[in-house]
């Protein structure tokens, strides 16, 4: 953007000032800011400027019992059982008493409010911890100790040095040269390296000191709170005049103060206004896609019950009119009530009756096997880190099964796949490679820097040769290489107890530094003009003539120096492509350069070029001069500069070339290849430069040279033909689109099906604008989707949803996607969009505060316990030490969750319809008249005695392969992606197995005991003798499908059927004896019914042959699914086994070395470089003067608050 452009911009904003920009912040006047409210609800105000306290727990002693209540019975079980409860207190249609489901009820509720309020206990005691952070406050005219909750908008307060910042402020001055203050903004935007803010020289100057300070009454008016991290517009009032502010002057909430001893801010935004937390995102209550599923089976389960109450209701009424006179013993008609409404009560009798159709105990056990499944999670030593002392923590007890059916993960960068952490580890000086290279390092020679005073004893280098060289004197070409890498950069340096600190820009820069520290090139200080290095051992003092800055376009940076002898150089270094482009002809070492180049990229190292050239002194003299009047121009001062750099940045020599490693987490390129295997697609979201995230997804193996790599030109380009086509192509011919796109220059991204997308915040930001546009348009119907995926015919009436549409398939077609500079939001809008369009489950791993808002969009947050604080750990559903476990928590948890799960719910759903319905084949033998085919007791623990155990144990422990098999055969994961194992057309099998079970459970039974007596003359055909043999066979019956289930047999899989049988017939023995009949006859009804049936042998014949009807046919189905099952997947076995072999062997021949493609990855800053704080001096402490001594006498005259405040700035 040019200067007029900027002018006109600026013009513009101030224009908007009085319309948009109506926050009004006034400093040290609490008052004015406490009294504006704003209309909130109805005729309801509240406070425009929020306080500094935070809130993420959801609730408090009061809102707890009504919110918890509110959102249980949100639950379709939870208040079906409410009505159940109701209807049984109604003596008209009660068939049980009232607290035999009130209790239970109250238990599961009860359950799940301990856990909800633990969880939000936690999220309590971070809240407190936040916001009872202590800082300092202006009050009156000293600062006093306060807590972060306490600060208000306008307050004045004092950082000090490693302090967090507790708000958005305006920087008023510091104790640095020029009020400068240096940043980290881990937390925000992900990067460790630091920034640098400068207050306005008018605050830095008259705003310094105590007195100042109280007195400072300057209003600022500035846009409203918002999301944006990366811009800031407003004006300060202050002395009758005007002040533009923009984001250099602005200090955010979460950046952490460092190098700078002392600071002073006015609170702008505060709690819930500042941006950080605009971008944190809402709290989401996450359901799985099994519970949501359960839900809706819920509803069809009790749609089934409404049914069948409904049709026996009406038996019961057709019934009492047909017969009801015929059996005037059974008192079954009434002269008040007429048979519609005693099919009426019947109805709500039936309800209750069968209310087994839906156990309460269903939710009970999947809320415990949740925490079971978590606790295994947890007490996993495969995913604890002991360097760390880190375990795995599953911070969420609802998501577990989720975990077995991720499709798409979303994963920041920095700090997450990898350390941030830059080594030097190849060098190429002189068409030689210098660095390890055979694949065992301990066979290579590790260089000695103990000769070296100034070495910082951390950099491990694998070639002695190098340093031979260097000490021997003999190449001029490696002196002049890391004479370079010590004067060629903007790093800053402090002396710390003797030590030096380099700060830098970039953490590559620092890296490069570090390493000619290490080998005897130490760089020590420099000031506006000069830079001063030690040359092995023997200090040198360069002039700083010029230093050319990088920037994203230019990908390189030069310095100008001039020696003690007169001589002038340029050192310049870069991207290799750009420094081959202003090479000299003929320039010695360009091939062997270009071969180490690639020979680096083929191992995933970040490259740059060195280069340099004499420049002619009076020639200087001239580039200075045109260079001096360029600087100060106000139009096209940019296009200017650039023209002056390109003319002297040529005809360079090639000095060589370094080689940084990135390092990556532990494992993170065997984690991420094993999960593509698993066809989990990951998108790499950064807030980091393009060039930077690109380099990380070749070193990780997201990307490979054999994909075709597009960008966000070239997702608009095809849009945009896909969206002109459709004008003159109303059936939308896929094949006519594509051969559209293919006439121009690059690839089809339609047809290309090994490609991978690279987009930037820059182009989302776009994108999202033209939504915005697209929504004020008229819709009208075009087919864009249908278009990039021929395979869906929806027609889209919106244009601006099947543009969303129609990216999202775009991206969804790529192999891999990486979005860099994007804030947190996009980072959320990204998952959100992913959620939106895709039937697909969503984890988002990262370990940064700019990472809450994506932890919380997606279906499943996963966050890592890194160096960026634990902002994104508090937010998340799980947390993992290092990325490497997120194979392991999916691949071998997951899997696990989601096949116990499963399992669970069939065979759960099964016994209660095998169960229930046998209800309903005895209600056409009782005249339909609600009476029970099974004792009161037994119906009582079945649910939770006879049955339990066995499922529990089942849906805790079972697993079909062991958790290696899991991690070496990644394509098993895929039934869960494909929701195989649990879905309708699965519960519709389990309900018709249930219903052809209680078939014969009922049917063989009932025929038997049509005429039947003991060999001892004891009849067994009675209602008694029949619930109890039915009872048994069904109990004996579920036990065994059970058995059929299981397919991980453990000692407590074997006991827990055993001791369900045998608390069967403990149980029925007791509540069918004599002694509980004598005792509570109203309440034991089977006086001996049991010990008469178990005596007869006929009766374990009818058991017997009930049991074994039953089952043959479920185990023969078994077997035969078995064996066509084993044999696909033997064969997919054996293309998982091939299939890994070629991707072995492409890792191994993972570069192409016939390629001319090279990567360049310098990290450029996100921000500018250091060039003009040094050049302008402003961040260079200046000498003291002799002239300057009176300033110390003259301090004892000052005041003692302003005589501190001057200490400590100078």
């Amino acid at each position: 953007m040019n200067t007029s452009e900027t002018s006109n911009l600026n013009q513009f904003e101030s224009c908007q000032l009085s319309k948009e920009h109506t926050w009004e912040v006034k400093a040290n006047n609490r008052q004015y800011h406490t009294q504006i409210k704003e209309p909130s609800f109805l005729c309801f105000k509240k406070r425009k400027y929020a306080g500094n306290e935070i809130k993420t727990s959801k609730y408090n002693i009061i809102t707890f019992l009504p919110l918890n209540l509110f959102e249980q019975f949100h639950r379709v079980a939870n208040f079906y059982y409410l009505l159940i409860c109701i209807l049984q207190a109604i003596p008209a249609i009660a068939t049980l008493p009232w607290y035999t489901t009130l209790i239970p009820l109250t238990f599961v509720l009860g359950i799940t409010a301990v856990k909800d309020i633990i969880d939000d206990i936690a999220r309590h005691r971070n809240d407190k911890e936040i916001n009872n952070r202590p800082c300092d406050i202006l009050v009156g005219e000293s600062f006093t100790v306060a807590k972060w909750k306490e600060l208000q908008v306008g307050d004045v307060v004092c950082l000090k040095k490693n302090d967090f910042v507790p708000a958005d402020l305006f920087l008023l001055s510091s104790s640095e040269p020029n009020s400068l203050c240096y940043v980290e903004t881990a937390e925000i935007d992900g990067e460790t390296n630091l920034k640098y803010r400068q207050a306005l020289s008018d605050t830095h100057n008259e705003v310094n000191t105590m007195d100042q300070l109280a007195q400072f009454n300057g209003k600022i008016i500035c846009e409203k709170p918002n999301s944006d991290l990366h811009s800031f517009t407003g004006t300060l009032f202050w002395k009758n005049q005007e002040f533009s502010l923009d984001n250099e002057q602005i200090l955010l909430r979460g950046c952490r103060i460092r190098n700078t001893e002392k600071c002073y801010g006015v609170v702008l935004f505060a709690g819930v206004d500042t941006k950080i937390m605009k971008n944190s995102g809402r709290y989401i209550l996450k359901k799985t896609r099994i519970e949501r599923l359960m839900n809706r089976v819920v509803l069809l389960i009790l749609l089934i019950l409404a049914g069948l109450s409904f049709c026996l209701a009406a038996g019961s009424a057709a019934w009492d009119v047909k017969f009801g006179i015929q059996v005037p013993y059974l008192d079954i008609t009434s002269e008040d009530f007429s048979p519609g409404y005693q099919g009426f009560l019947s109805f709500w009798g039936y309800v209750i009756v069968l209310n087994s159709l839906l156990p309460m105990s269903l939710y009970v056990t999947f809320e415990f096997l949740h925490i079971v499944q978590s606790f295994f999670i947890n007490w996993d030593l495969k995913m604890y880190c002991a360097e760390r002392d880190c375990p795995a923590k599953a911070r969420t007890t609802t998501l577990n099964e989720e975990l077995g059916q991720i499709k798409y993960i979303f994963s920041d960068k920095t700090g997450t796949l990898t350390q941030n952490i830059m080594t030097f580890k190849k060098c190429c000086v002189g068409g030689r490679v210098y660095g390890n290279q055979f694949d065992d390092v301990n066979k290579a020679t590790v260089v000695d820097f103990s000769w070296n005073t100034f070495a910082d004893g951390k950099l491990t280098f694998h070639d002695s040769s190098l340093l031979d060289l260097i000490r021997s004197g003999g190449d001029p070409s490696v002196h002049e290489f890391f004479k370079l890498l010590a004067v060629c950069h903007t790093v800053m340096v402090e002396d710390k107890n003797g030590q030096l600190v380099y700060q830098a820009a970039s953490p590559d820069e620092e890296a490069l530094v570090t390493a000619a520290r290490n080998f005897g090139y130490v760089f020590l200080s420099r000031t506006q003009d000069t830079i001063t290095i030690s040359e092995l051992g023997v200090q040198q003092t360069y002039t700083m003539l010029a230093i050319l800055d990088f920037n994203s376009c230019r990908k390189r940076m030069s310095v100008i120096l001039e020696d003690s002898e007169g001589k002038i150089k340029l050192y310049s270094k870069g991207a290799d492509a750009v420094i081959y482009e202003r090479l000299c002809p003929n320039c010695p070492h360009k091939e062997s350069t270009q071969s180490a180049l690639d020979y680096f990229a083929a191992e995933t190292l970040r490259t740059l070029c060195l280069a340099y050239k004499e420049v002619d002194e009076s020639y200087f003299k001239d580039w200075n001069q045109r260079h001096h009047k360029a600087s100060v121009v106000l139009q096209n001062r940019g296009r200017l500069l650039e023209e002056l750099y390109e003319e002297i940045e040529t005809d360079l020599v090639l000095i060589g070339a370094t080689a940084i490693e990135d390092k990556l987490q532990v494992g993170v390129p065997e984690t991420i290849q094993n999960l593509k295997e698993a066809d989990i697609k990951i998108w790499v979201l950064t807030g980091d430069k393009k060039e930077t995230a690109i380099n990380i997804g070749y070193s990780c193996k997201l990307l490979s040279d054999r994909m075709v790599l597009f960008d966000g030109r070239d997702v608009s380009k095809t849009l945009e033909k896909l969206q002109m086509n459709n004008s003159t192509n109303k059936d939308n011919n896929i094949a006519t689109i594509s051969g559209a796109i293919t006439s121009s220059e690059q690839p089809d991204m339609l047809s290309c099906s090994n490609k991978a997308l690279i987009i930037t915040g820059s182009f989302l930001n776009k994108f999202i604008r033209r939504l915005k546009r697209l929504k004020r348009k008229k819709p009208r119907c075009w087919k864009l989707r249908t278009s990039v995926c021929p395979h869906s015919r929806e027609d889209i009436d919106c244009e601006e949803e099947a543009y969303e549409k129609a990216f999202v398939e775009l991206a969804c077609q790529c192999k891999a996607v990486i979005c860099c500079r994007v804030t947190p939001k996009q980072k959320a809008l990204v998952v959100q969009l992913v959620k939106k369009y895709r039937s697909a489950i969503t984890l988002a791993i990262g370990d940064g505060a700019n990472d809450v808002n994506m932890l919380k969009t997606a279906h499943i947050g996963v966050g890592i316990s890194g160096q960026e604080g634990m902002q994104a750990v508090l937010s998340s559903d799980y947390s993992l030490a290092q990325f490497r476990y997120l194979e392991r928590l999916l691949l071998v948890h997951g899997r696990w969750s989601y096949l116990r799960i499963c399992k669970f719910l069939r065979y759960f759903l099964y016994k209660t319809f095998a169960f229930s319905f046998v209800q309903i084949w005895f209600s056409f033998f009782n005249g339909f008249s609600g009476l029970s085919v099974f004792e009161n007791w037994c119906i009582t623990f079945y649910k939770v005695m006879y049955s339990w155990l066995p499922i529990l144990f089942l849906g805790a422990l079972d697993q079909d392969i062991s958790d290696n098999l899991s991690i070496k055969h990644p394509k098993l994961y895929n039934i869960g992606q494909r929701n195989e194992l649990f879905n309708y057309k699965i519960f519709l099998i389990t309900l018709l197995h249930g219903l052809l079970s209680s078939i014969v459970l009922f049917f063989i039974p009932y025929g038997a005991f049509l005429e039947s007596e003991g060999r001892d003359g004891t009849a067994v055909s009675d209602y008694q003798s029949l619930a109890t043999t039915i009872g048994t066979s069904v109990v004996f019956s579920v036990n065994m499908e059970v058995m059929l289930e299981i397919s991980y047999w453990t000692v407590p899989s074997v006991l827990s059927i055993v001791i369900s049988l045998g608390l069967y017939f403990c149980f029925t023995f007791l509540t069918q004896s004599n002694f509980m009949s004598r005792m509570k006859p109203d309440m034991f009804h089977f006086q001996g019914a049991a010990l008469n049936v178990f005596k007869q042998p006929y009766a374990w014949l009818i058991i017997l042959l009930t049991v074994a009807v039953n089952f043959i046919p479920s185990i023969t189905i078994r077997l035969i699914w078995g064996i066509f099952n084993s044999k696909d997947g033997g064969r997919a076995a054996y293309e998982n086994r091939n299939q890994g072999e070629k991707i072995s062997s492409n890792k191994a021949n993972h570069f192409n070395r016939d390629s001319t493609q090279r990567r360049s990855a310098y990290a450029f800053s996100q921000d500018k470089g250091y060039a003009d704080l040094i050049t302008s001096g402003a961040s260079i402490r200046r000498k003291k003067l002799a002239s300057e001594a009176n300033t110390n006498s003259n301090a004892q005259s000052m005041p003692e608050g302003e005589k501190d405040v001057i200490q400590e700035r100078f």
